[in-house]
C-alpha cells in the first residue's frame, strides 16, 4: 500500500498554541493557510471534508451519491483538499481512500481561535 500525496506541505512556523490576535504570519504562512482556507472555502469540499472526517477514511467510489457529483468532479475536489493538506489518499486497486490530517485542521481551528 502506497500513501498518494501530491505535494510536501512545509509545516507552518506559527509558534504553538499561537491564533492570528497573537502572533504575525510570515508571507510564505499566509500563503498556505490562504491555500487550506480557500479549500475550505467551497460547500462541495466542506462538505466533502465532513464525510470524510465522520467516517474516519473514505472510498472516492463512496462520495460520488451523497455530494450528487460526477466521479470527476469529486477527483477534482479531491485534489484540492489534497493539495491543501487537508486529505491525504492511500491507492487500494483502482480506488484512493481518503483521511484527514487532523494536524492541518487543527492548525486552521488554532490560527482563528481569539
Amino acid at each position: 500500500m502506497s500513501t498518494r500525496q501530491t505535494d510536501i506541505i512545509e509545516p507552518v512556523n506559527v509558534e504553538c498554541g499561537a491564533s492570528l490576535a497573537s502572533a504575525v504570519l510570515s508571507e510564505g504562512d499566509a500563503q498556505q493557510m490562504a491555500t487550506v482556507f480557500a479549500a475550505l472555502g467551497d460547500p462541495v469540499r466542506l462538505r466533502m471534508l465532513s464525510i470524510i472526517a465522520a467516517n474516519e477514511e473514505s472510498c472516492s467510489c463512496t462520495l460520488e451519491a451523497p455530494l450528487g457529483k460526477s466521479q470527476p468532479t469529486v477527483s477534482h475536489h479531491t485534489r484540492i483538499l489534497s493539495d491543501a493538506g487537508l486529505i491525504i489518499g492511500e491507492k487500494r486497486g483502482r480506488w484512493t481512500w481518503w483521511r484527514v490530517v487532523p494536524e492541518r485542521l487543527e492548525l486552521a481551528a488554532r490560527l482563528l481561535a481569539p
